[in-house]
């Protein structure tokens, strides 16, 4: 189930294609969405043309961006015919707490206001290749758990995609929204850890099939 992020051109990324991307995310933090392909060209040690044929444009390297941030959300392998209430949990946990490891980040937050901004002001596309490359796609990658879950009768729910919003919910709660608002969230491993866990629990409480999952 692990993605390998790519750019726009469908490529996996090299090592080095990785380096300029965290440098674009590294820029975004110290400055917000003044972000050029010289200032990136700048940090990355890498000359414009580089950036040109590897992503295109600006708005291709802005996309590679995000699909590589987003790439570090990922759902667990797992055996779908041999799938047990134990391994489904873990999965779940583990993609939550990924998951709020990743978007309480600095680099997120500093990507997320720039698309709010870019969305409210129309500067660019940004906040469009966010939604797609990041909420969209990383919804793709944890509806088929969920639908293992649903087939192994473990699960219990209609549609995967409204599923997949009540945990994405009980995962994030107001947490994204009041990091991007400058709260002060304490947002340590311990504690990013319990939270998994509870939102984990609250979900298969609601969508667990009785008796198919038992409590951690």
């Amino acid at each position: 189930m692990n993605d390998i992020a790519t750019h726009s051109q469908g490529e996996a990324l090299s090592e080095r294609q990785q380096a300029v991307l965290d440098a674009v995310l590294a820029l975004m933090v110290e400055q917000g969405d003044q972000l050029t392909m010289t200032a990136v060209a700048r940090r990355a040690s890498c000359s414009k043309e580089t950036l040109y044929k590897w992503f295109g444009d600006r708005d291709g390297l802005l996309t590679a961006t995000v699909q590589w941030q987003a790439s570090k959300v990922r759902a667990d392998n797992y055996d779908r015919q041999a799938l047990d209430a134990a391994t489904l949990r873990k999965s779940l946990r583990d993609f939550a707490e990924n998951w709020l490891s990743v978007i309480t980040s600095q680099t997120s937050i500093a990507l997320n206001r720039a698309a709010i901004g870019h969305a409210a002001s129309g500067k660019s596309n940004l906040g469009g290749i966010v939604l797609a490359n990041g909420r969209f796609a990383i919804g793709e990658r944890l509806k088929p758990v969920l639908e293992a879950g649903r087939a192994a009768g473990l699960l219990d729910f209609d549609d995967a995609e409204t599923a997949f919003r009540t945990f994405f919910g009980l995962v994030g709660r107001d947490v994204q929204i009041r990091l991007l608002l400058g709260d002060a969230l304490d947002a340590g491993k311990a504690e990013i850890q319990r939270d998994a866990a509870r939102a984990t629990d609250q979900f298969l409480a609601l969508h667990g099939r009785q008796g198919a999952v038992p409590k951690a």
